[in-house]
């Protein structure tokens, strides 16, 4: 059950209302209209409903995520992976479900998703030493040489500081969402059963 009542078109003040046309236009919004981000109560879907309760706040972290995925130099498939490896992670039903959407558009295969759900190292060696990096990363606050050493090969440096900032951020969508618990879409089972 969501903890913050949803944020309501009719009922948004001009801050809240000039967010969600940040948040429904776009890059975000390719292939989409501004309903599809609408949940079944009204509110702005998964982390987004959070945001306009603190507007300018709401507005850097939606820009902060909008950027470092689509403005980001890391590979389509090998973004996602990392943002899957932090829902997975964070046991994060939410996260996990909408990226692993977007991974599929990225041309990662289910077998791969499904690797990630379950914590497991997927068969692609660049998709398993992203999800190993992100996974150590966050296990232990830190990563081993080797770790960096695999990750690092395939990104260099720039994909490095972009990695570490992405896993980052989606920690924060992450808890966002398992702390707020907006409304899961009907019909789609839960990738980690969470309530």
């Amino acid at each position: 059950m969501r903890r913050l009542p949803a944020v309501t078109q009719d009922s948004m003040t001009p801050e809240q209302r000039d967010l969600f046309g940040k948040i429904t236009s776009g890059p975000r919004s390719k292939g989409r209209n501004a309903m599809d981000f609408i949940d079944r109560d009204g509110g702005l879907i998964g982390p987004f409903n959070a945001y306009l309760y603190t507007p300018g706040i709401g507005d850097a972290a939606q820009t902060l995520a909008g950027r470092l995925r689509f403005e980001s130099s890391l590979p389509g498939d090998l973004r996602e992976i990392a943002i899957m490896a932090v829902g997975q992670h964070w046991q994060a039903d939410y996260e996990f479900y909408a990226h692993a959407k977007v991974a599929r558009n990225e041309g990662v295969d289910e077998d791969t998703i499904e690797a990630v759900r379950q914590g497991r190292a997927p068969k692609d060696p660049r998709h398993a030493a992203i999800a190993a990096f992100v996974w150590e990363m966050l296990a232990e606050r830190k990563v081993s040489d080797a770790a960096y050493a695999a990750a690092h090969a395939i990104l260099g440096d720039q994909g490095m500081v972009e990695l570490v900032l992405l896993a980052g951020c989606y920690c924060m969508v992450s808890a966002n969402l398992n702390v707020f618990r907006p409304p899961f879409p009907d019909g789609v089972d839960r990738p980690f059963g969470s309530v």
